[in-house]
């Protein structure tokens, strides 16, 4: 298998489409106007630091092989304070059902459930919550709102979507009477 230090962007650019670039006021499934698509990108040495912080898990990690690469697999892989982010390029909102995709992410939730960790699938600008037994189509979930799961030991039995105010709101309420 290929070393991460060795990998390199080459000819993908599909970060430069699904991913927001604040500094440039770039919407998520637009490409950025300083893209080419499969050439990269037109300001590579003045581009912002958030693109230049940027390196997709493919680039990250030497456990993801050639088939992960984002412009061949479609999707672009990132992590999340609890867990991990599978965005699919919006021209295949299906390729992440696509195997051996599918089964690994299946096999990322089975073992994120047993240490608390979170698999989501991110299509066009839907979430979906992975779970070991099912999906939870959650919507479009906004910069102010978390997923909150309902666990029965650390298995997902539930998942909804509520305002970062409604958590604080709930973890200030006294505990109710015994």
């Amino acid at each position: 298998m290929t070393s991460s230090a060795k990998r390199s962007c080459g000819d993908c650019t599909l970060c430069c489409k699904v991913m927001a670039i604040e500094a440039l006021a770039k919407p998520v499934n637009a490409w950025c106007l300083h893209c080419r698509p499969g050439r990269g990108c037109m300001i590579y040495t003045a581009r912002p630091a958030e693109c230049a912080a940027f390196a997709c898990l493919w680039l990250a990690s030497d456990l993801l092989d050639e088939r992960w690469k984002p412009n061949r697999s479609k999707l672009v892989l990132t992590t999340s304070e609890d867990g991990i982010e599978v965005r699919c390029d919006p021209g295949f909102p299906n390729a992440w059902r696509r195997e051996p995709y599918a089964s690994e992410i299946r096999a990322w939730a089975v073992e994120g459930e047993s240490s608390n960790m979170t698999v989501v699938v991110i299509v066009d600008q839907r979430m979906i919550l992975v779970t070991p037994d099912r999906e939870f189509d959650l919507g479009i979930v906004g910069p102010d709102e978390r997923i909150v799961r309902e666990l029965e030991g650390t298995k997902v039995v539930g998942a909804s979507v509520l305002k970062e105010s409604e958590l604080d709101d709930r973890a200030s309420d006294p505990a109710p009477p015994a």
